[in-house]
């Protein structure tokens, strides 16, 4: 069976992520400890965020309507993979 072609395969970092854009996080390049801080921000492999600005070199996303904030070394070390925006996959 098919793979859903709306979702682009290429993974880019959460840094490198056009402003506006949906991703869904793939990968994280780090240890227990990010992994851990992650999941208590509620975010984890498989979350579906939006990039809503960026502040310095840091980030500011959305997810499941709370918008958390990330510094540019997280924001490095999450691997995203871009939605389409019709994609809404929760």
């Amino acid at each position: 069976m098919a793979f859903d072609t709306a979702i682009s395969e290429e993974l880019i970092s959460l840094a490198r992520l056009p402003t506006g854009c949906r991703a869904r996080i793939k990968r994280i390049l780090g240890g227990r400890h990010l992994v851990h801080r992650l999941l208590s921000l509620g975010l984890r492999t498989g979350s579906e965020i939006e990039l809503i600005q960026r502040r310095g070199a840091g980030v500011v996303v959305a997810n499941k309507g709370a918008r958390v904030a990330l510094g540019a070394g997280v924001a490095e070390k999450l691997m995203m993979q871009p939605l389409e925006q019709g994609d809404n996959r929760s």
